[in-house]
């Protein structure tokens, strides 16, 4: 199993940036595939970002292209998601996830999902 906790959510102004981290513990080398994923109110959860541990196979949503950054440190077992120019439409619940198949933006290919962290953005 493993397990993963999200953290650095917040409430922001457009323009604003933000930083999230997951922590992730457990039987990390079962794992080979983090991304982001979100969910805002009334919506289905969509993919934010998509990266390995040895941080290939970076890929973004179309949304999140220019404006966000993944990355990971595998000697601290954490993903981060570097976002900015939030905008009000960024606001969701945002959710780590952590998988074995690279690149993927399909929900069914991660194993593991975090509880979440909330951001909001204000116009």
């Amino acid at each position: 199993q493993v397990q993963l906790v999200e953290s650095g959510g917040g409430s922001v102004q457009a323009g604003d940036s933000l930083r999230l981290s997951c922590a992730a513990s457990g039987r990390t080398e079962t794992t080979y595939a983090l991304a982001w994923f979100r969910q805002a109110p009334g919506k289905e959860r969509e993919f934010v970002a998509t990266i390995s541990w040895t941080g290939s196979g970076e890929h973004y949503a179309g949304s999140a292209k220019g404006r966000f950054t993944i990355t990971t440190d595998n000697t601290k077992n954490k993903i981060y998601l570097q976002m900015n120019q939030l905008e009000p439409e960024d606001t969701a619940v945002y959710y780590c996830a952590a998988g074995f198949y690279t690149g993927s933006s399909l929900m069914s290919r991660y194993d593991y999902w975090g509880q979440g962290t909330q951001v909001t953005v204000s116009s």
